[in-house]
């Protein structure tokens, strides 16, 4: 089959999870791939990658979310896609010219929208559905957010999606037909790794440069161990940190071989983290998603979840003291949700294609 792939440019998760089911679909269908940002510079090298706008929530100066803020910097985007303007339609044109069978998306709007207009066959691919189309206990509170958050994710999807594909470190019932979750899907890079225990911390935030706070980094450069941090648009060693630029090879080799992770609380990493049986400290961004995440592996007893007003080197040490609890919870092995998120890929593909193709 033609498969067009749109991927979310922020943050490196969408593209993580992009690494570890493409060679699979490139090896038995014909592929295109359409990116943006960080998305883009993760895959470009690995497959051509036809660029897309993105995006971005704009934080305060506590790295908190700015509504008034983001809609400012989104209100040109939203409108796009609430207009089909200038951007859907170049993308338009783009799947216009691959003719794709189907289209795949995870979390990428403006494939969203101009498949739809295009009236394509659609597959959502991506973990924030697990609070749009699953059972998850949570406060009345939250339970409110996620109404409204699950409500603003599915205009900004296009949905409703004909099939939904849910990626979950934890698991989760869906609530309605056409809908599949399945576990960590984990890259080959990943797979192939063997993990051992270093005696460095590494340190990953999505939005760094507002998540590296001067009380962080006071906090990281206290600790009697190395530490090793990614994603704040920073290089070279100072302070006794070493800040490291992108690398999906170099990132993969350090979770595996860190003594224990600090992190912002992305699905994705979360479940590489617990393939290599890392202890994660977590300081989920200001969003709903991720709060769960952060939640989900305190209940597993794995890690813990922080808020930046008590980030200080007494947290941190009383986390690094407690990592032998931490990794006798973890589990044994991690199901590899890879195969079965291809499987299920091709054959929703299949089934809405509808002229019988499927896999060859």
């Amino acid at each position: 089959m033609r498969i067009a792939y749109g991927i979310h440019g922020y943050g490196r998760g969408h593209s993580s999870r992009a690494l570890a089911v493409l060679p699979d679909l490139a090896a038995r269908h014909e592929l295109l791939v359409l990116a943006g940002d960080d998305a883009h510079e993760a895959l470009h090298g690995e497959y051509p990658v036809r660029r897309v706008p993105v995006l971005r929530y704009a934080l305060g100066p506590e790295g908190r979310r700015s509504a008034r803020r983001t809609l400012t910097r989104a209100a040109p985007h939203l409108l796009d896609l609430a207009l089909h303007g200038a951007g859907v339609g170049a993308v338009c044109r783009t799947l216009e010219r691959f003719a794709p069978d189907v289209v795949v998306s995870d979390s990428e709007p403006w494939t969203h929208h101009a498949a739809r207009r295009l009236k394509l066959p659609r597959i959502s691919f991506d973990h924030f559905g697990v609070l749009a189309y699953c059972r998850w206990p949570m406060s009345r509170a939250d339970r409110l957010i996620c109404r409204l958050e699950s409500a603003f994710y599915r205009r900004l999807m296009a949905a409703p999606s004909e099939r939904v594909v849910i990626v979950s470190f934890y698991p989760a019932p869906p609530r309605r037909r056409g809908v599949r979750v399945v576990g960590p899907v984990l890259r080959e890079m990943v797979r192939r790794q063997r993990p051992s225990r270093g005696d460095y911390l590494l340190v990953y935030f999505s939005n760094g440069r507002h998540h590296f706070t001067p009380r962080v980094e006071a906090a990281l450069g206290g600790l009697d161990l190395p530490v090793v941090v990614y994603g704040i648009g920073r290089e070279g060693v100072a302070g006794g940190i070493d800040f490291r630029p992108p690398s999906n090879v170099r990132f993969v080799e350090d979770l595996a071989r860190c003594r224990a992770v600090f992190a912002t609380a992305g699905n994705q990493l979360i479940s590489e983290a617990l393939f290599f049986r890392k202890p994660m400290l977590l300081l989920p961004e200001d969003s709903l998603e991720q709060r769960l995440n952060a939640t989900a592996v305190e209940r597993m007893g794995v890690g813990r979840r922080a808020c930046r007003r008590s980030v200080g080197g007494g947290m941190l040490r009383a986390f690094l003291d407690a990592e032998a609890n931490f990794v006798a919870r973890m589990p044994v092995r991690v199901d590899d949700g890879r195969a079965r998120a291809v499987e299920a890929i091709e054959g929703f593909a299949a089934e809405l294609a509808g002229d019988g193709r499927g896999i060859r």
